[in-house]
C-alpha cells in the first residue's frame, strides 16, 4: 500500500527518540564525540545557515554516506562508527526523523532527531552559522 510523506515521517518520529533543541544541545555539549547532521539538500543550508558545527548530508545520500559496503568513495568516514551517537535535523522535523531512521534501520544505536528542526533551533534562541 502507498504511503503519504506524513504516514512516514509518523512512523519515523514513533521510532527515533526526538530531543528538543535545548535537549539537543546540552547532549551535544556533554558527548563531544556526537555528531549532529544537517540533512537538508545544500542549497537550503545555504539559505538559511546551519547549527554550528553540524555537517551537511542530504537525506537522499544519507544512507549511501553511511553504508558499509559500498566503496569508500561513497561513504563519509563520519557516519561509519555505528556507536557513535548521531543527532539529525530538517527545517521542521519530519525529514530529521526520516534520517534518525534510516540510521537506525542501518544498525546505529544512539540516534536522535531534533523536533521542530532548525526553525525550533533558531525560535529557542540558539546560534545559526552562517554558510557561503
Amino acid at each position: 500500500m502507498a504511503k503519504t510523506f506524513m504516514q512516514m515521517a509518523s512512523e519515523a518520529m514513533a521510532e527515533v527518540k526526538a530531543l528538543s533543541p535545548g535537549e539537543a544541545e546540552r547532549f551535544r555539549v556533554n558527548n563531544l564525540n556526537t555528531l549532529v547532521v544537517d540533512i537538508r539538500d545544500a542549497e537550503e543550508t545555504h539559505q538559511t545557515g546551519i547549527i554550528p558545527k553540524s555537517i551537511n548530508i542530504s537525506l537522499r545520500m544519507l544512507p549511501v554516506r553511511a553504508d558499509q559496503e559500498l566503496p569508500e568513495e561513497f561513504r563519509d568516514s563520519r557516519v561509519q562508527d555505528r556507536s557513535r551517537p548521531v543527532i539529525t535535523y530538517c527545517t521542521h522535523g519530519p525529514n530529521g526523523a526520516r534520517g534518525a531512521k534510516y540510521l537506525k534501520e542501518m544498525g546505529f544505536t544512539d540516534v536522535y532527531y531534533i523536533a521542530g528542526g532548525l526553525k525550533a533551533w533558531e525560535e529557542a534562541g540558539l546560534p545559526i552559522e552562517r554558510t557561503s
